[in-house]
């Protein structure tokens, strides 16, 4: 009988397809059963070959070997992976194997993964394909009753083929002609350097920007204040400060402000749209400060170990229709605690499917990123992803609730003969909202709108006055980037470039982000990783390399045009509207344009971080550093590339001022070093941790402390008496 071959992308989903198949042999890297072989990859089992494979000279890094062009790319078995490269193709070889199912990840990535192993093991046997947006039993089940073909999918891969390629070519000949001109570790690519040109962009708006004073005038009346406003451009801000002095000297004896209009106005606020991938991971950034790869590898572990959401590499907010019939049972997973009250409530309503929420037209290869139909066990789940699994849920569950409803009053008022103005809201229904319950995001926007809360007024009305005063503030420049509006940048390039290149803003117009949803979390490690950025608490700061980096790399590649561009004829590519060959010649010609602007360019490049300490394998002084964890030395020779660890963030605090202590030194000579100026040495700091452990209060210790409080304290007679009576009975 003939059998068919299952590739999924990890042994985790490889083990629950193969369950669910009824395979239950099990052999060297797969399971059997009497229809399907199960197998698996290892994340990417097959990748480019280095330069050195097509000629020998590649192997030392000379910028006349540059650029380097193979005429195509070959493809090469990653070595620690071998073993399983070679019980995958065993199994593709097999004489009662007739065909082959793609179970990879249903993405552009999990298509690249497959497709290159079948390549490389030279199969021609028929390709179908599996494409789920969840691995529960009841998916895989479904799934496999609607395989696709899989010359569906040729696009797709002709896409990542191009996407892999065109990082080979523009990557390895602009980081081998930087690094090998400037003798510095110069890292550059189609995707990470444009990224870079944003954070170093959005420092010179910071550093450009010159602070102004403005002023208004706020007057305290019944309960609640009003706010001037100028009655030619409705603005509470002044950067007079003459005009708001004489407003101060005409208002000086005023005691009374007449009610001259009072609007009500009912407005409603639908429950924000689902998640799509970045979406998330701002949020997590901003409730649990994650990075965007922490929160992508907790959504992967939710996604393939504990099947409790769908795919999350998804770039849609949006549900397609044939999602809706699933909801009531997703719903149905969801009636445990703390969310079985709310769950229960979302199944009575009637849920009516609006663009708002399921639109086809916006659904690409996955929709949004929702519950599964498991019924999950939260006491499985680790910290991290309880908070992850915890933002998808109340987000899927707010969808069926009403509209957030208020009424907005906005009162108009007259002191002498100036305008006034109050804002407030009064709340007629919370609908959605109760899924959030304590935690209530509209106070904060009523604090940056100057909303308040009024009572009960009518036009005509007349108030007396307890104060006016004059308002300061000092208008502010724009915030340095962290890992969440990072994320957004990168979506949306357009509105972070220099405005001075109005012709490259007209270009972007229509074009995409930087990256994709799968890849921009490792486009920022890479970042962090290559020292071109550095942490500032939360903050995103450029270091000094990164700043020479962009002065040194072709202008073209630093700007987001291009790479936006060459996305977006990714994108083509994987519709059938581009030619995959035609992209590719022209990333080629990209790269010895590149090439040709580093040889000719005269800029130099300074190692303005050197140390005094010299490296022990090579003898170079050593560069001082920063990364995500701590400060650490490296070699400045990238050939030698010795690194040592000098500084770590531990999880330590500080016994003045609590804050996180570095970690420095080695070996005994160990010591913690506070921002705040405090200093103490390993020994001494486990030595205090041990005492404080000695010392910790028993439940002993505690009932005698209670017990002799309770002596010095008054007795609380009607509790006493109460108590007393409940003995007695």
């Amino acid at each position: 009988m003939s059998k068919t071959v299952v590739l999924a992308e990890k042994p985790s989903v490889g083990r629950d397809i193969a369950r669910v198949l009824n395979c239950h042999k099990k052999g060297n890297g797969f399971f059997e059963g009497d229809r399907y072989i199960v197998t698996w990859a290892l994340g990417h089992l097959v990748t480019l070959a280095e330069p050195d494979l097509y000629d020998p000279k590649y192997k030392t890094w000379k910028m006349e070997d540059l650029p380097m062009l193979p005429p195509s790319l070959k493809l090469v078995v990653i070595k620690k992976t071998s073993k399983q490269f070679n019980a995958v193709k065993a199994q593709f070889n097999r004489n009662d194997v007739k065909d082959i199912v793609i179970a990879t990840d249903a993405g552009r990535e999990g298509e690249l993964v497959a497709r290159w192993i079948i390549e490389k093991a030279r199969i021609n046997k028929p390709v179908k394909r599996l494409w789920i947006s969840s691995v529960t039993d009841k998916a895989i089940k479904e799934g496999f009753k609607r395989l696709k073909n899989g010359k569906d999918y040729e696009n797709l891969y002709a896409s990542a083929q191009a996407r892999a390629e065109a990082d080979w070519y523009v990557g390895m000949n602009a980081t081998r002609a930087l690094t090998t001109k400037h003798n510095a570790q110069l890292s550059c690519g189609r995707v990470q350097t444009p990224t870079l040109a944003m954070i170093a962009y959005r420092e010179k708006e910071i550093k450009e920007f010159q602070s102004q004073s403005y002023y208004g005038v706020k007057a305290a009346t019944e309960g609640f204040h009003l706010t001037w406003v100028d009655e030619k451009s409705n603005s509470s801000r002044s950067f007079s400060k003459d005009k708001i002095d004489s407003i101060m000297s005409k208002l000086r004896n005023a005691k009374k402000a007449s009610i001259e209009g009072v609007s009500k106005e009912r407005k409603k606020k639908s429950a924000p749209q689902l998640y799509d991938l970045t979406e998330l991971q701002r949020d997590a950034h901003k409730l649990f400060g994650l990075s965007a790869k922490e929160t992508l590898s907790t959504l992967q572990k939710l996604y393939e170990q504990h099947k409790l959401v769908t795919y999350p590499r998804t770039d849609s907010r949006y549900l397609s229709s044939d999602i809706v019939e699933t909801l009531n049972d997703r719903l149905s997973a969801c009636t445990v605690q703390p969310y079985s009250k709310l769950a229960t409530k979302a199944k009575r309503n009637a849920f009516k499917p609006t663009k708002q929420y399921v639109n086809n037209e916006k659904v690409s290869d996955h929709h949004a990123i929702i519950p599964t139909e498991q019924t999950p066990n939260l006491r499985s789940l680790s910290d991290r992803e309880t908070k992850v699994y915890d933002l998808i849920v109340k987000r899927f569950l707010a969808m069926f609730f009403q509209p957030y409803q208020y009424e907005q009053t906005t009162l108009s008022a007259k002191i002498e003969s100036e305008m006034f103005t109050a804002k407030g809201r009064i709340v007629l229904d919370q609908g959605w909202k109760e899924v959030y319950g304590h935690y209530d995001e509209e106070s904060e926007i009523e604090e940056k709108s100057g909303e308040q809360t009024l009572p009960k007024i009518e036009k005509g009305n007349i108030l007396s006055l307890s104060s006016i005063t004059m308002t300061t503030g000092e208008t502010q420049p724009p915030k340095r980037f962290n890992e969440g509006t990072l994320l957004s940048a990168m979506e949306n390039p357009k509105k972070y470039m220099d405005a001075n290149r109005k012709d490259l803003l007209k270009t972007i117009g229509n074009t995409g982000g930087l990256g994709t949803v799968a890849t921009r979390a490792d486009i920022i490690e890479k970042l962090f990783n290559s020292f071109s950025i550095e942490k500032n608490g939360k903050e995103i700061k450029i270091t000094s390399k990164g700043k020479q980096l962009l002065d040194l790399a072709p202008e073209e590649l630093t700007s987001p045009v291009l790479t936006a561009e060459w996305e977006q004829k990714l994108e083509a590519i994987s519709k059938g509207k581009l030619n995959k060959n035609a992209f590719v010649k022209e990333i080629k010609e990209y790269s010895k344009t590149a090439v040709l602007e580093i040889k000719n360019s005269s800029k130099k490049f300074n190692h303005d971080n050197l140390t005094g300490t010299k490296c022990p394998d090579c003898g170079n002084l050593m560069l001082e550093v920063k990364n995500k964890n701590g400060k650490m030395l490296v070699c400045q020779d990238r050939e030698c590339g010795h690194r040592k660890n000098i500084a770590k963030k531990t999880n330590a605090r500080c016994p003045n001022c609590h804050k996180r202590l570095d970690l420095r030194g080695e070996g005994e000579g160990q010591i913690f070093v506070c921002v705040c100026g405090h200093k103490e040495k390993l020994s001494t700091f486990n030595e205090r941790k041990k005492k404080a452990k000695n010392h910790k209060a028993s439940k002993r210790d505690v009932h005698q402390y209670m017990k002799e409080q309770k002596k010095e304290e008054p007795v609380n007679t009607a509790l006493a008496d109460a108590l007393a009576k409940l003995k007695l009975k």
